[in-house]
């Protein structure tokens, strides 16, 4: 009996893995009802390791290249099972095939805006995707914490972890960068490098090896975006006044189309826009003053004018300008003749 239970054993002479390029990170060699023979073979090709399980324990990794199991290649093992012993305590134990090569073009991102912290803005809500690459640096650790006794473990089963891992250490890397909010979008290679920083320890604690992340957007919410522009805006005109007035200029004019072709207070908005672009007039004319080498002596004319009446002084020009806009206000129903005469008395007083 003993004789034909012997003859049944099936004995293993080769182990070795050709991945088959659909993700998968380990893979278990199927042991079932077979033994490893003495001077089997085993095969790790490049970008692998072959780690040895022996009673729920690692008891050797291989790297790259190829081996002859003997006692010599398996002291360990020698040591836990008599493999010197081979047919009187045979050698079984569990295989795993780790693959090292670099997995490119991961995904990550934002499902929802997330709350960081901004030394301008306090608490503001963020967006922001990119892509990652990973491979295998420690597969002895990466076994006893991720991967277990599964068959097979592929890059999908670690994709939910790794994501987590990046979102969770988003709000730190934008503090450790030291990039204001407002310039995330535009200096996008140093929020990922300080991204990388965060992450790469992290990674390792599982076996992991980060080799790279890139950020590809940052999506700001649409009150901050609105004050980026304000700013790039701000930028182009720098500190010339006349420019910085031409500019807050443009930036009205659209609105007060809009309220024109809506057909609300027109004649109010036409006066609002007017006297806004005469301020702004006297603005620049005063800070010409006060840059010039006689800014006393405008100072004292300024003082001593205002201590009169002011008149509001209107060219005829501007005067005939607004008159002829009234008129087609009245024409179209928009003004009544009362309120055009009221109108017109008060621009005739601000001749002189």
């Amino acid at each position: 009996m003993a004789l034909m239970d012997f003859i049944k054993k099936q004995f293993i002479d080769i182990i070795q893995w050709t991945e088959t390029g659909d993700g998968t990170l380990a893979w278990r060699f199927p042991m079932a009802e077979m033994e490893i023979q003495n001077g089997a073979s085993l095969t790790v090709r490049e970008s692998q390791v072959a780690v040895f399980v022996n009673e729920g324990k690692v008891a050797d990794v291989f790297g790259p290249g190829m081996y002859k199991l003997t006692t010599q290649t398996l002291p360990v093992l020698t040591y836990l099972k008599n493999w010197d012993k081979l047919f009187e305590s045979p050698f079984k134990s569990d295989v795993y095939f780790f693959s090292t090569r670099q997995q490119v073009d991961q995904k990550w991102g934002t499902p929802q805006p997330i709350t960081i912290r901004d030394k301008d803005f306090g608490a503001v809500r963020l967006r922001a995707f990119g892509n990652y690459s990973f491979r295998i640096g420690d597969a002895k650790l990466f076994h006893t914490e991720i991967s277990g006794t599964r068959d097979i473990y592929s890059v999908a089963d670690l994709d939910g972890q790794l994501r987590g891992l990046v979102l969770q250490n988003i709000s730190n890397a934008i503090a450790s960068s030291g990039v204001p909010f407002l310039d995330l979008a535009a200096n996008q290679i140093q929020f990922a490098q300080a991204l990388a920083a965060q992450l790469v320890p992290e990674f390792e604690k599982i076996g992991i090896k980060l080799e790279n992340i890139t950020v590809q957007n940052v999506s700001l919410p649409e009150e901050l975006q609105k004050i980026l522009d304000q700013k790039i805006g701000m930028g182009m005109v720098g500190n010339d006044m006349g420019k910085f007035m031409q500019y807050q200029t443009a930036q009205a004019i659209p609105k007060f189309a809009e309220g024109a072709a809506n057909g609300g207070g027109i004649a109010g908005d036409a006066m609002g826009l007017g006297a806004g672009v005469a301020l702004g007039q006297v603005l620049a004319q005063n800070l010409a003053q006060g840059l010039s080498p006689n800014a006393a002596a405008a100072a004292a004319a300024t003082t001593t004018a205002a201590s009169q009446p002011a008149v509001a002084v209107v060219s005829p020009a501007d005067v005939m300008t607004t008159l002829e806009k009234l008129g087609e206000l009245k024409t179209k129903g928009i003004l009544t003749q009362e309120e055009f005469d009221a109108k017109k008395a008060d621009l005739l007083k601000k001749l002189v």
